[in-house]
This record gives structure tokens, sequence and C-alpha cells, in this order.
């Protein structure tokens, strides 16, 4: 039997991001037919489900368009219809407070909305993720996952698919800045540890007891602090 190679959970993800980087780049453009499934496949290491969940992605951004039984080929996009934050590196203080702004803005409306919308199951998987982040600081973890899933948690609860749709643009980026944010705080401020999970307590139970005006508050008290924290960061 032949052994597959060991996938990461991400790896549809980093082989999108590498085909869209080439796209990006003008190395492939509107009309170009990508490699096979299997040509892929060999270039990645990885299965055929890998590959194909990532041209999926691909295919979700418009980027791609899969013409069955003839190949996947690069989709020609119109900007008026494009709305896309590159990555962004830690370095670049002006545009990462751009991006805080814009998730800020974001994440406090969909707070305030889900305290009114919330169900039951709502509140469980919320509650779920806040003791997820909760054993991973136990477990001497950075808990940037269990992070970005108790905020998905929380728009999800909105019950409006474009505020997922919107969250789900911004995942990479914000992802990428609640790791830095969390690996500082856990190496040099080990002391905001308790801070930033009492935030996380206090949307949770303005949202469990179904009061927007304090789940906004709260949300917006966690995200200024969290800016705070990665200022504190960036002049280190």
């Amino acid at each position: 039997m032949t052994k597959q190679p060991t996938e990461s959970l991400h790896r549809p993800d980093e082989i999108a991001q590498k085909i869209e980087k080439l796209i990006q780049q003008n190395k492939l453009v509107p009309d170009d037919r990508l490699p096979s499934e299997r040509d892929l496949c060999e270039q990645f290491s990885v299965s055929r489900p890998v590959v194909r969940e990532a041209l999926s992605s691909l295919k979700s951004k418009g980027l791609v368009s899969i013409r069955r039984g003839v190949g996947v080929f690069v989709k020609a996009r119109d900007t008026r219809e494009e709305f896309k934050i590159q990555a962004i590196e830690i370095d670049e203080k002006f545009a990462i407070s751009q991006v805080m702004e814009l998730i800020s803005t974001v994440e406090v409306a969909a707070t305030r909305l889900a305290a009114s919308r919330r169900t039951n199951d709502d509140i469980k998987k919320i509650r779920r993720c806040l003791l997820g982040m909760e054993y991973a600081i136990a477990s001497d973890r950075l808990g940037d996952e269990e992070d970005f899933e108790f905020h998905q948690a929380i728009v999800v609860a909105t019950h409006n698919p474009y505020f997922e749709t919107l969250s789900q643009h911004l995942e990479h980026t914000a992802r990428k800045m609640i790791r830095h944010l969390r690996s500082n705080t856990k190496t040099r401020h080990i002391n905001l540890i308790e801070a930033v999970q009492a935030e996380h307590q206090a949307i949770y139970n303005a949202i469990l007891v179904g009061d927007p005006i304090a789940a906004e508050i709260a949300a917006r008290t966690h995200l200024d602090n969290a800016e705070k924290r990665l200022v504190k960061y960036l002049k280190a």
C-alpha cells in the first residue's frame, strides 16, 4: 500500500495562496490553464482531496473557473467587484492599524447583533471556544486558533451570511496578527494573559444575557486593548 503524505490542517490554504500569488504577479493570466490535479499533487506532494479543496477555495474567490472534463482556468476579474486585503507583514504599522480598525468595526457590530440573535446552540459554541482558550493557556500554548474560533462563533451567531463572508475574508490577516499579539503577550507581558481572558469572558457574559449594549462595549474594549497591546509589541 502506498503511504499517503502527511498533510497539515492548512495545507489546502497554503497551496491556494501560492497559486493566488502567481495570479497576482501575472505569472498566471486570464485563460491560462492550471496544471492538472495529478501534476499539482506531485508538485506539492499532497493527495487529490487537498488539491481539490485548494482549487475550490480559489474558485470561491472568483480567481479560477472549473470546466468539467477540460480543466481549471484563471478567470478574468472585474475590479469593481473586488475587495481584497493583501497579506501584511508585522512591521507595516500603518497598514496594520487600518486593518485593525476594520476588524474592530466588523466585530463590534457582529457582537452587538449576536447578543440579540444568539440561540442556545450559539451560546454553547461560544462557551466551548472560551473554554478552549482557557485550556490552551493552561497548557502553555498561544491559543490563537481558539481565539479566532471564539470570535468566529460570535460572527456566526449574527445569522447574517454577509458578516460571515467578510469575517472569513479577514481570517488570514487577522490570524497572523493575533498570533504575533498573543505570542508577545505570552513572552513579554505574561501578566496580561488573565486580563485578555477576562475581556473574552465579559463578551461572553453580555451575549449570554442578551444585552446588545453591554456586548458592544465589551467587544470595543477588548479590541481597543488588543490594538494597544499590538502597538506595545511594535514599539518593542
